[in-house]
């Protein structure tokens, strides 16, 4: 859908022939350092081209209607600006008035409503944050059409409460962040504790990112998401003991590996082993794509996987399948799973020349060992949520 159908899409939906405002907020990918966010560590995300629009108009009165192209069986979903609690049968509309809802709770004057349409091109339940996209570009609807200024990072922080506290996912504040912060052809470095950033220059000549569905719906808030979390929590609460840290990320490997024992269950310090080991591989990462390096970034990726497999048990049949497949094709410099796991996406570094080549033998494989088709999409890395 193109900005010119999105328009004639809301005036035709909200009945109106009033201009809406456009915006648009990315999806994300994580390089490198998954469910290192919640362990106090670093991840590496970029933001991409695919991600949510949004066409908006604020309204005269106190009604907010929200209506998705995605989910267009659900119609118009409409509430009072004093009617932002969480509804169950508010589905995915959950989303933008969670936000709105604590922009208001912050202070921030909202006094009337608005008529707001989305329309996504991130595949549904991908695990490239469809959610996070539409939260931060609610966020950058709202700066607009109420005049407000808000700073990026706190409009950050209230989309990870909304995922939090509002639809009760237990989750990092990564996802917000990438799709708040992203910059073109750039990677960011974030410390989630601190969230001390940098930007990497992702200089990928000759190779792409290839985001690879495996078609494998995840649902997050239901998964074992917040199992692994518990696990992590365990095992940091037995280091606690031993030695002076405030997560997980406070580890070397080396530390790791001297005070490891002090960690009860067996379970918990393969989680733990997952999350340290991780956060240093994504340190590692920025130095090697800084010193264009993408033969070692290649490799961590690889580690990566790896460990999502064996030491976090995240990836599943599918993931691995994928996985494994890119591994075996010529050129190809790493491939690992990206977002929460058990379904979802991977991506992997491919030489520009062999892309036709690698998505016809990987889909082959996966095909003949999962049994359906596999979705390919060369990412490109784009600037984060915005005003069109």
């Amino acid at each position: 859908m193109d900005i010119e159908q999105l328009v004639h899409t809301f005036q035709d939906v909200f009945q109106t022939a009033e201009q809406p405002h456009l915006f648009f907020a990315p999806g994300r990918i994580n390089l490198i350092g998954e469910h290192t966010d919640y362990n106090g560590g670093h991840v590496f995300p970029a933001s991409i081209s695919f991600g949510t629009y949004a066409a908006a108009a604020k309204r005269g009165d106190q009604i907010y209607r929200f209506y998705s192209v995605n989910f267009s069986e659900t119609g118009i979903i409409t509430c009072e600006i004093e009617q932002l609690d969480y509804q169950e049968k508010d589905q995915w509309a959950n989303y933008p008035k969670g936000m709105i809802n604590y922009l208001m709770k912050e202070g921030l004057n909202i006094s009337s409503g608005a008529d707001i349409l989305f329309w996504g091109d991130i595949p549904n339940g991908a695990g490239l944050s469809s959610s996070a996209s539409i939260e931060m570009v609610t966020g950058v609807v709202a700066e607009s059409l109420y005049n407000l200024s808000i700073d990026r990072t706190r409009m950050i922080r209230l989309g990870q409460k909304v995922e939090n506290e509002y639809i009760g996912v237990n989750s990092g504040i990564m996802d917000q962040f990438a799709i708040g912060m992203g910059k073109k052809d750039h990677a960011i470095l974030l410390d989630c504790q601190s969230l001390d950033y940098s930007y990497a220059p992702i200089q990928l000549e000759g190779y792409i990112v290839m985001i690879i569905n495996t078609n494998k719906r995840r649902e997050l808030a239901g998964s074992k998401y917040n199992e692994r979390r518990m696990e992590c929590e365990r095992a940091l609460a037995d280091l606690q003991k031993v030695i002076g840290i405030s997560s997980l990320g406070d580890l070397t490997e080396e530390q790791f590996e001297k005070y490891k024992l002090a960690i009860q269950h067996p379970l918990d310090r393969k989680r733990a082993k997952h999350a340290v080991y991780e956060n240093r591989r994504t340190v590692k990462a920025l130095q090697s794509l800084k010193s264009n390096d993408l033969k070692q970034f290649g490799e961590l990726m690889n580690q990566s996987h790896i460990s999502l497999q064996q030491d976090y048990e995240v990836t599943g049949k599918e993931l691995d399948t994928i996985v494994a497949a890119a591994w075996r094709q010529p050129g190809v410099l790493g491939a690992r799973m990206t977002g929460a796991g058990f379904g979802g996406c991977a991506i992997a570094i491919v030489p520009e020349e062999n892309v036709e080549s690698f998505t016809e033998r990987v889909n082959h494989l996966y095909r003949e060992q999962v049994g359906y088709d596999a979705t390919f999409y060369p990412a490109t890395i784009s600037d984060g949520a915005k005003q069109l």
